[in-house]
């Protein structure tokens, strides 16, 4: 073979070889379905992955539906991500159908069975609302880990050192939320908000919790159930109640105004994130954000004690 020959031989091969090279280069195609599980494959994957949320702020995955511009994106992906624990109701059926043929993955059915809250009226169905609990949002942190990994061996240690810098996040996050809540005095501990989302949260710290629908927001908050909170709201001079950002505050308000029909006036003592998290670009558009404001309104609301702007004095606005 002439060297003419040989540098043109060498020369093609190298012109196929780019677009192999450049395609293991590009980012991991990743489809989540909530702004928490995108936040933990955004934290993991850093740089080397491209995420898309299926559900924005505002958007209640208990009755989301997939629209024709979801399917898409879903099949096109590296992986596809969702929660599990029936929080994505309406698209379980379409995401086990794609797991045929496809890399998904129900990242929230990563904790641990025994950790879980049992539903009251399903057997073996759980509260899925575990990202309420830093300490429980780990076992979802690590699973992305080791998804992320899977897909991308070469890339492995990377994600494991992003997983420990969030996990350290995590750490810090739940020690302050033990702080803050714990500030509340014990009399006050009642957290009333529009569903049952927050069990998990008030656990650790003993909090009652109660939702004026029940653990979906597909359940119906019928006229007895408003009369019996309106009740424990007089009964007990409950002074708070939250409205959430993805669940209308209709039944909020109903409590409200009985209340204040039996001389009883409750205040609504903040927003709350329940099952989406804040405006993309925000600080509380990040699971870290979401939970310290979360935890931040909550505790100031019922007489705890906490900083003006949140753990890291960033929330969007004071207290």
């Amino acid at each position: 073979m002439t060297l003419t020959r040989r540098h043109a031989l060498t020369a093609l091969a190298a012109t196929i070889a780019m677009p192999r090279l450049a395609m293991a280069q590009s980012p991991l195609s990743i489809v989540a379905t909530t702004g928490m599980v995108a936040d933990a494959a955004r934290q993991v994957g850093g740089d080397l992955v491209q995420v898309n949320a299926l559900m924005g702020p505002g958007i209640d995955p208990h009755s989301y539906r997939q629209t024709r511009s979801d399917i898409v994106a879903m099949t096109r992906a590296d992986l596809v991500l969702w929660h599990g624990l029936y929080l994505e109701a309406q698209l379980e059926e379409m995401l086990l159908d794609l797991a045929r043929t496809r890399t998904v993955v129900a990242v929230g059915e990563a904790v641990p069975a025994a950790e879980r809250i049992a539903h009251p009226d399903y057997e073996g169905r759980f509260d899925p609302h575990v990202w309420m609990d830093p300490d429980l949002w780990r076992h979802v942190v690590l699973a992305v880990r080791d998804t992320l990994s899977t897909a991308r061996p070469e890339a492995a240690s990377t994600f494991a050192t992003n997983a420990e810098a969030h996990l350290a996040d995590l750490a810090r996050l739940s020690a302050y939320k033990a702080r803050s809540l714990s500030s509340v005095p014990q009399a006050a501990r009642v957290l009333l908000t529009a569903h049952d989302a927050f069990g998990y949260f008030g656990r650790a710290q003993g909090f009652e919790v109660l939702g004026i629908q029940g653990i979906s927001t597909e359940s119906e908050a019928g006229l007895n159930r408003i009369g019996e909170l309106v009740d424990l709201l007089v009964a007990r001079r409950i002074a708070a109640v939250f409205v959430e950002s993805s669940v209308s505050d209709r039944n909020i308000r109903a409590l409200i105004e009985g209340a204040a029909a039996q001389g009883h006036e409750v205040r609504v003592g903040g927003e709350v994130f329940s099952d989406a998290m804040g405006p993309d670009g925000t600080y509380e558009g990040t699971y870290l954000g979401m939970m310290d404001h979360n935890i931040s309104t909550i505790a100031a609301a019922l007489g705890g004690d906490v900083p003006p702007r949140g753990m890291d004095g960033k929330l969007s606005a004071g207290l």
